[in-house]
């Protein structure tokens, strides 16, 4: 019970730190197995078990490989460790993929079966809207009913425009860093436009936009360069933001920023999870 209880104390402790991890639970056991139904175990991302029994060598490796896995691509496993003369039975061998199971060899004496669930515990995407217009009240109720963590970045004055963000933050100071994947979305409609880009470009980021004409981007970027910002950050601005839908309403022009900012985030999580395979 000890041992259960510092488990979740940890799962607790990480996910409040926005920091990555795997929790891998036995969900099934059968003959003579070195752990039983319900142990679990965290796994860090460099394959380390920080607590938590599953068993020893004969699963060990199996288990480290799809947690890696499936922090790499976002998706659970469940893995299934059988004896050799079982895995024949089935058709399947050591490493392969069959109806939604990763099969593994049981190479330890006791020679029983145990299945395991790898599930990802990844820190939730953060997007950060600045201003109070129309189109950054839309994303910021959207991007929250899609599990995203919305920060409202606006003066004071305007905050009552936003219901419920996860975060509120007065004016555009925002922080240099964070855990995570964050988003930014700038759209001031005039009010601040040039304060809060500056803002939004001097913070890391994996995705940085403005809602607003091509024209309107490109004064606001010569008015930046003349201020002396780095011209490899004024690079990354979207401008304009979201993807090329027709979207005429600010909830159609949420939706396609949105629509992009799901685009790439799934885009990277495939690109990770090939670099890792």
């Amino acid at each position: 019970m000890n041992r259960a209880r510092d488990i979740l104390d940890l799962v607790s402790s990480l996910k409040d730190k926005g920091e990555p991890f795997a929790l891998a639970t036995v969900v099934r056991t059968v003959a003579a197995t070195a752990a039983k139904a319900g142990a679990k175990a965290v796994i860090l991302p460099d394959g380390s078990i920080t607590e938590g029994w599953i068993g020893g060598g004969c699963a060990r490796g199996a288990v480290v490989k799809a947690a890696r896995e499936s922090l790499a691509d976002g998706e659970s496993r469940l893995v299934s460790v059988q004896p050799e003369d079982l895995l024949d039975a089935h058709g399947v061998q050591a490493g392969e993929m069959k109806e939604g199971v990763r099969f593994a060899r049981n190479t330890c004496p006791s020679q029983g079966t145990m299945d395991i669930f790898v599930e990802p515990m990844l820190p939730r995407a953060e997007i950060v809207v600045c201003g109070s217009s129309p189109v950054a009240v839309a994303i910021a109720d959207l991007g929250r009913r899609m599990g995203f963590v919305m920060t409202a970045c606006a003066p004071a004055a305007e905050q009552a425009a936003f219901a419920e963000p996860d975060r509120r933050i007065e004016g555009y100071a925002l922080p240099v860093s964070g855990e995570g994947q964050r988003y930014i979305v700038v759209s001031t409609q005039s009010r601040g436009d040039e304060a809060a880009l500056q803002a939004a470009l001097s913070v890391e980021s994996d995705y940085v936009a403005f809602v607003g004409s091509r024209k309107k981007a490109g004064t606001l970027k010569a008015k930046l360069r003349d201020k002396g910002v780095d011209e490899a950050r004024i690079d990354r601005l979207k401008a304009p933001a979201g993807l090329d839908l027709g979207a005429i309403t600010p909830e159609e022009i949420a939706l396609s920023i949105l629509a992009e900012i799901v685009m790439l985030r799934r885009k990277r999580q495939r690109a990770e999870a090939e670099a890792d395979g």
